[in-house]
């Protein structure tokens, strides 16, 4: 019998590889080694003289890695609302198969209550 994929392991099998680097990136970006390694940078770049101060080679070299890095966390953002949005199918499915079945429990439960009525008033009436 082959077994149901989950909501997840569906959203998985569909990310392109470009959405793996990008989900790989930003969550790298988003660690403390990440910060550890722009202090140490940041540093070193102003410690030895690798340019002058105003630093404008660090700057745009920063202001382009943000600019790249932004880009990158936006689409993992929008991969993530993708997400969510098929967690919530695949939640409404099982609260709709939830409802069905506890409506057919209801209605056996019914049918076995109105079974046993019949029976005492049988009962009943025959003595």
């Amino acid at each position: 019998m082959e077994k149901r994929k989950t909501w997840h392991q569906k959203h998985e099998e569909s990310k392109t590889l470009g959405s793996k680097l990008a989900d790989g990136m930003t969550a790298f970006v988003g660690s403390w080694t990440f910060i550890w390694i722009h202090v140490v940078w940041f540093t070193l770049w102003i410690v030895l003289p690798i340019e002058a101060f105003p630093y404008g080679l660090l700057t745009m070299i920063v202001s382009l890695e943000a600019i790249l890095l932004s880009t990158l966390i936006m689409m993992s953002q929008n991969r993530q609302s993708d997400r969510d949005r098929l967690q919530a199918d695949a939640d409404f499915e099982t609260n709709l198969q939830a409802k069905k079945e506890i409506e057919d429990l209801q209605v056996r439960l019914a049918r076995i209550e109105d079974e046993k009525l019949e029976k005492i008033l049988k009962i009943l009436e025959s003595r």
